[in-house]
This record gives structure tokens, C-alpha cells and sequence, in this order.
């Protein structure tokens, strides 16, 4: 156990992802943690952190996971307490403006982004430190593990529209026995949804612990052999006000300090 609050490294972009980096850090601040930012401009050893998150951001190159890049388009309630309806009330405000002046998808994708974080997750796991993938994030753990990715996922809504939302209005199912489903303490909750990828094939040692309702697009990722090893598609940072959401940066800072 340290004797300090474990430093928790946050992945992001060198342009824009301005929001991100500051809800992502506030949510490491108020499980117990110290955030410190990790881009291609600002890196940092690996022996500066106890954990490790990755965040989101710009397609990872589908060249590493054995594909060419397809041309895309540019891109719908869960039981909460009052206290909880009310806080969401007062984020979203602050979620839309931040995010509008800061996008974190500057460019489709980001070669030297990739390449710093799968060294950073390479480094982690010889370490057996925790590792949280957020969005894009757990896309690329995924291709780590050498798993594949779904380019575009606006095939999977023929019948209902795809949900883009800072706001949580999609409903996922996580799967028992998982860690996420001890984080998040239920089997079904809602989540944000600002993504257009998603994992096609899981990697090696990938166990899919979350799926969208009536989809087959997966909502979360872990890793079977690690203790603390986890990916989500949505983003928990965007949901501060919900205490579920505040659980896993929990998680991850008490298994950053073990």
C-alpha cells in the first residue's frame, strides 16, 4: 500500500481534449488520486505513475489492426436520485460548452498519439499496474491485445438511430462476474455515447464484460489475467454527477495504491 496518493498518468492529445484532461482529472481528484497529463509533447516515464489511463481522442490507425482506413460520414434513463438529475442539469451546460471549444479530434487519426500510448500500456502491464481505457482508449487496448476494431458502427442501427450524446441516453448490459459489474454495483445502466468505433475482434485475453441493449456493439472490455485492466466505450468523466460513474476512477485509484 503507498503512503501517498498514487499519481494516476492521463493520456490525451497534444491539440484541443482541453475537457476532457480536466473532467478526467477532477475524476481522479475525487476518487483519492493525483492526475498527471501524458501527450506526445509532455511525456513522462513510466516510473512517474501508479496507474494509467487512456484516454479519448482520434481513430486509432486501422493499419495496426490489419485493415485499411474506410472513408466514414461524420456523425437517443437510467433510475438516479434527485440529487443526481439535478447535478446532470447543472454539468451538461458546462459539458457542451467545454467540449465545443475543445474537440479532441483534431485529425482522424494520430500516428505518434498511437505509438506513445501503446508504449505507455506495453510498460504497464510487465508492471501489473492498472489500466483504464476511455473510448478510443479501450479501442486501442483491444488492438494491443491484437484484437479489431470496427471502423464504422452506423451499420449496427438500421432500425434506430445511432445515439451521439454527452448525456447518458444509451442503455448497456454488463455482464456478471465482471469487475465493471462490482464497480458499477448493477447488471444495467445508461451511458454517453460519442464514439463511431467499436471492437469487432476481442485480443487475446479480452473477456467483452458490456454490450449495448439490442446490439451487438460492445460496451466494455477487460483483460482476464490482469487485475485491473479495463476499457470502456463510453465516457465516465462526462458523468461525474452519477455516483456509479465516480466508482470506476474509484476502482482504479485503489488499485493504483495496493
Amino acid at each position: 500500500m503507498l503512503d501517498r496518493q498514487p499519481v494516476i498518468g492521463v493520456t490525451g492529445p497534444n491539440e484541443g481534449g482541453q475537457a476532457a484532461w480536466l473532467f478526467t482529472a477532477l475524476s481522479v481528484i475525487l476518487a483519492g488520486g493525483k492526475p498527471l497529463r501524458i501527450n506526445t509533447s509532455m511525456p513522462r516515464s513510466i516510473d512517474q505513475i501508479d496507474g494509467l489511463i487512456i484516454g479519448g481522442g482520434a481513430d486509432v490507425e486501422p493499419l495496426k489492426y490489419g485493415q485499411q482506413r474506410i472513408e466514414r460520414a461524420v456523425l437517443a434513463r437510467d433510475k438516479r436520485t434527485i440529487i443526481e438529475w439535478l447535478l446532470s442539469i447543472l454539468f451538461f451546460p458546462v459539458y457542451w460548452i467545454a467540449r465545443y471549444f475543445q474537440h479532441t479530434k483534431r485529425s482522424p487519426v494520430d500516428l505518434e498519439r498511437d505509438e506513445l500510448e501503446l508504449k505507455y500500456i506495453s510498460e504497464a502491464i510487465e508492471r501489473n499496474m492498472p489500466v483504464l481505457g476511455i473510448c478510443r482508449g479501450m479501442q486501442l487496448m483491444n488492438v494491443y491485445f491484437n484484437g479489431t476494431l470496427h471502423q464504422d458502427i452506423r451499420g449496427f442501427y438500421a432500425e434506430k438511430s445511432q445515439v451521439s450524446s454527452i448525456f447518458p441516453k444509451k442503455r448497456i448490459v454488463i455482464e456478471d462476474g465482471t469487475k465493471l459489474c462490482e464497480l458499477l454495483q448493477t447488471d444495467i445502466c445508461n451511458v454517453n455515447a460519442l464514439h463511431n468505433q467499436a471492437i469487432d475482434k476481442p485480443g487475446e485475453g479480452i473477456r467483452l464484460a458490456a454490450k449495448e441493449l439490442n446490439t451487438d456493439v460492445y460496451q466494455a472490455i477487460e483483460h482476464q489475467e490482469h487485475p485491473f485492466v479495463i476499457g470502456v466505450q463510453w465516457h465516465p468523466e462526462y458523468l461525474i454527477q452519477i455516483a456509479r460513474q465516480r466508482n470506476i476512477f474509484k476502482g482504479l485509484v485503489k488499485a493504483a495504491a495496493s
